[in-house]
């Protein structure tokens, strides 16, 4: 957040808040009645506003604001371009696939933004005040710990949001956070926010925590998070591709897929490790990919053949006939 209240200030938010909360004439003219230069300081550094770029108010608003624009657009977008051109639309005939599913998993994702965004404030307002380990100069600590900061900030995460996420399916948890979320037992791209706010606030902690322990150059970390809530969309495509090496190491969709099916397995984030460890891991088959089940459904309703090949309407009308 350090950085792209950054880049935005002077883009965007100097102007928006010298409209919004102008500065006072005597401000505007370079400093306070006392004439002290620190008011002048201050004043400057206003851009004609009364709230300064480090005024604690308009940088909780910054972030609420940037946050929920940014968190709502990623995934509207990421979402929508996996649904309309990976995910498999003849998922929707399963017969787990609810009645406007689709709809209710966008409200649901929605609804869970901004609670998540006001939740996780503390953490981004502490790093845009120089609270964290971010850092700005790559030479602070060198090229190689660019590499080293991305690996061990996947390595955490991974391993705590497997732990986090194992916990919240313990009955005592399971119903009061977890349980919207496996309301889609065959989920689309548009269901990876549908989560209670308190479950999507608590998934996010390692993310925020991290920086807090260990040094991140700041605009590394604006893409490391940024690619994080992509790859939450993208392992719910539904994609069930088995047989390949990658299986073994990636979590990836398929077994993302199974996890919603089975409940109770491959609770990993990135990586098949801590379930296969901890025998929780469920490999996927070419006989559990849900897409079989549906197909069933759409060959009972004709529009699909013994192949899976679609039926034009307009045959199976004349062979109605």
């Amino acid at each position: 957040m350090d950085a792209a209240l950054e880049l935005l200030d002077p883009l965007v938010l100097d102007k928006a808040y010298a409209y919004f909360v102008p500065a006072s004439p005597v401000q505007v003219q370079g400093g306070f009645s006392n004439g002290t230069a620190a008011s002048a300081v201050s004043a400057n550094q206003s851009y004609g506003s009364a709230w300064p770029r480090d005024n604690i108010l308009r940088q909780c608003i910054s972030i609420l604001v940037v946050t929920q624009i940014g968190a709502t657009l990623l995934y509207l977008v990421f979402s929508a371009l996996s649904y309309y051109f990976v995910f498999d639309r003849r998922l929707e005939y399963h017969p787990r696939f609810l009645k406007n599913q689709v709809r209710q998993e966008i409200i649901s994702s929605i609804k869970a933004v901004p609670w998540i965004n006001i939740m996780t404030l503390p953490f981004f307002l502490a790093e845009v005040r120089g609270k964290s380990l971010l850092y700005t100069r790559v030479e602070d600590y060198g090229w190689a710990w660019l590499g080293v900061s991305a690996i061990l900030f996947t390595i955490w995460n991974d391993f705590t949001i497997y732990w986090i996420h194992r916990l919240e399916h313990h009955p005592l948890i399971y119903k009061h956070i977890h349980k919207p979320h496996h309301k889609w037992i065959v989920p689309t791209p548009w269901a990876a926010l549908a989560f209670h706010p308190v479950d999507g606030y608590v998934q996010s902690l390692p993310y925020h925590v991290f920086v807090f322990i260990c040094p991140v150059q700041k605009y590394l970390y604006l893409i490391l998070f940024g690619l994080v809530q992509i790859w939450t969309i993208f392992i719910h495509d539904g994609d069930m591709i088995s047989d390949h090496w990658l299986e073994k190491y990636i979590n990836s969709p398929a077994h993302h897929t199974l996890h919603h099916l089975y409940f109770n397995v491959n609770y990993g984030q990135y990586f098949t490790w801590a379930d296969s460890y901890f025998n929780s891991h469920r490999p996927p088959r070419p006989e559990l990919d849900p897409l079989l089940e549906a197909l069933r459904v759409m060959r009972e309703k004709g529009l699909v053949d013994e192949k899976g090949n679609p039926i034009s309407q307009n045959k199976k009308g004349k062979k109605d006939e």
